[in-house]
């Protein structure tokens, strides 16, 4: 009788385990299901059906005043169409804003200067548009400061944080107009320190084939636009529908193949562009199908560390420095004392 019972127990459980195990397979069969439809649900993007001409657009007093225009025939007020006559390995898009000569001169002194690495072409431009309130005394310094340097590329938008995708898809033109054949493209921010050496040397490394399809940077996932007028980054449910954006770089820097220029350029003529820089080009990504290639951790670093030279040597950017402390620490980065 106690081996009957023990032969039950033991038959009871296994079918208890049986019915477990089906109703797991089911659920992750119905919660990828779920994920799917969710992804498509959340993600339904605003697409024209062509480019429109400015003239067609809705008149400024009824568009939402964080619209961005575009596509737009924006001109080049300040232009080098001659910088990229040989290939490059690398060219950099540091943003900037129009009156700021002082961080454009502490990054020419410092990181940027495209003389501290002979052994590889790198190319150095600073992106910006027209200052909106100082216009005609600030464009005839960035004009002589242009004619000094010939680093500045410059389109007739106004100079506003609202207008940063502007200004970095007018340097994804620039590279898919007048640089098609440079290697990679780095896009940065100008209040960073950058090491380029380990960009180029720890992360591309030039002996290698140079990659296609390829962007990396600090992934920015499973996040959504601030619908508060309060945050710095409010979106309006008229700019960006959707309560999903998809994964993307953090804007404060990241570098991707040369190719991606043409490929990011071409497909944001049709999509409604965002007041999101980092955001938009996310999305940009979403339609081309391409992934983001995850870096090394610790490598971008979106947030202020304090300056340690060996723990600096083996990374490539930290945010939030300020001109004066570039040139202060730059020195000090420069020179060739072991670290321990």
């Amino acid at each position: 009788m106690r081996m009957l019972l023990r032969q039950q127990s033991a038959c009871l459980q296994f079918l208890t385990a049986l019915l477990m195990l089906t109703a797991m397979f089911l659920l992750s069969v119905v919660t990828r299901a779920k994920n799917k439809d969710w992804q498509h649900d959340r993600l339904k993007l605003l697409t024209q059906a062509k480019p429109l001409q400015y003239s067609t657009m809705a008149p400024p007093h009824t568009r939402h005043p964080l619209e961005v225009v575009y596509p737009y025939d924006y001109q080049f007020l300040l232009n080098e169409p001659d910088k990229c006559k040989k290939a490059p390995f690398l060219v950099l898009l540091i943003i900037t804003e129009a009156r700021d000569t002082v961080s454009r001169n502490a990054i020419r002194k410092t990181w940027g200067n495209e003389s501290y690495f002979p052994a590889v072409p790198i190319i150095r431009l600073f992106l910006t548009g027209k200052d909106p309130i100082f216009t005609a005394s600030v464009q005839d310094t960035l004009q002589e400061e242009s004619n000094t340097f010939q680093d500045i590329i410059q389109q007739d938008f106004l100079d506003t944080y609202n207008n940063l995708t502007l200004k970095t898809l007018m340097g994804i033109q620039w590279v898919n107009q007048y640089c098609p054949n440079t290697s990679y493209v780095m896009k940065v921010d100008s209040d960073t320190f950058f090491n380029i050496d380990y960009l180029v040397h720890g992360l591309l490394r030039p002996e290698l084939p140079v990659r296609e399809r390829y962007i990396s940077g600090f992934i920015v996932a499973n996040t959504g636009p601030l619908r508060s007028k309060a945050y710095k980054w409010y979106v309006p449910k008229e700019i960006y529908p959707n309560d999903t954006y998809p994964p993307y770089c953090s804007g404060v820097g990241y570098v991707f193949s040369g190719d991606m220029a043409k490929r990011i350029y071409d497909v944001a003529q049709g999509l409604k562009v965002i007041n999101m820089e980092d955001v938009f080009l996310g999305i940009c990504l979403y339609e081309l199908k391409i992934k983001i290639t995850k870096p090394p951790p610790n490598i971008f670093n979106g947030h202020r560390i304090d300056y340690n030279k060996c723990r600096f040597k083996n990374l490539i950017f930290v945010h939030h420095y300020t001109p004066q402390e570039l040139l202060q620490i730059w020195p000090d980065f420069q020179t060739t004392t072991a670290c321990s």
